[in-house]
């Protein structure tokens, strides 16, 4: 462990103190207590050095004595693997916690002073784009600081999996969890409730296991294209079919333009012929109309 924090301070150098130490991938608070403790007694030479410690677990393994006790090893951040605000969703995918336990935890998270995260999953068995569409408005209510939308990947060896090979189970296409996330991306930013992830990170056993679903190494990207696209469609509704320049912040070509030039290829279907240009003056998203004729 010591090693291990010692090669992370060396990789951040001076940056250490806008950074938190983070214990993810499992519910924290649900391990082996002396485990749990082990581990944040090893922050303790270092914790001066960082913003604090972020943790996730499970709704249904907070109270007041674990977030006290948390409190004590500068948690600063507790983020709770909700995934969805339907009980009979939660229940069909043997979740073992309900909306409650959501609502619960995170008044005591907040109670607390900590930083409150909710992660969600969209295309869960049983659910619909309405089911998430509500789990979102149900995250918007509780005023998380920050929120992580992970769209359902079926894995190999998974209850899941089975209900996919037995025909039970349709995951979601890539173009349609595009759709609906880049609609919560929006909807929760509207909020000023930051979303700090979207997708899963790549790794071996994603790429060895899954089996179906609408994963992209890049999937965010495309969700901030969607949302390009959309607003650049907006602005051009009302204007006569033809050329145009579109001006972006230089962040934002990419996205504009879209994955293997489909945001171009749509907007000319539409009858619009774009050209896209580059200004830093610019906020991110925002786009700048301007016929060609201007130049």
């Amino acid at each position: 462990m010591k090693n291990t924090i010692e090669t992370a301070l060396d990789s951040l150098k001076e940056n250490t103190i806008h950074s938190e130490i983070a214990f993810f991938g499992g519910s924290f608070t649900a391990i082996d207590r002396g485990y749990m403790l082990s581990l944040l007694d090893a922050t303790a030479p270092y914790i001066d050095r960082f913003k604090g410690i972020r943790i996730s677990t499970r709704p249904d393994c907070v109270d007041d004595e674990i977030l006290t006790l948390l409190k004590g090893y500068r948690v600063t951040s507790v983020e709770l693997g909700a995934q969805s605000m339907d009980d009979t969703v939660l229940l069909m995918n043997d979740r073992g916690h309900t909306a409650d336990d959501v609502h619960r935890a995170s008044k005591l998270i907040r109670a607390c002073g900590m930083e409150l995260g909710l992660q969600m999953m969209t295309g869960l068995y049983k659910s619909c784009d309405n089911i998430d569409r509500d789990t979102a408005e149900q995250f918007i209510a509780l005023r998380p600081d920050t929120v992580r939308i992970y769209p359902t990947i079926v894995m190999r060896g998974t209850k899941l999996g089975e209900l996919y090979e037995r025909g039970l189970y349709q995951p979601q296409t890539l173009d349609r969890a595009v759709d609906l996330v880049s609609d919560l991306i929006e909807r929760f930013e509207s909020e000023d409730i930051r979303v700090i992830r979207v997708g899963l990170h790549d790794s071996e056993s994603l790429k060895n296991d899954r089996i179906a679903g609408p994963y992209h190494p890049a999937f965010r990207e495309l969700c901030e294209s969607r949302i390009m696209l959309r607003k650049a469609i907006r602005l051009l509704t009302d204007r006569p079919q033809g050329a145009y320049i579109l001006r972006v912040n230089p962040k934002c070509r990419s996205k504009m333009t879209g994955n293997k030039r489909s945001n171009l290829i749509a907007l000319r279907e539409l009858g619009y012929v774009v050209t896209i240009q580059e200004d830093s003056a610019l906020s991110l998203r925002e786009i700048l109309i301007l016929p060609c004729t201007d130049f």
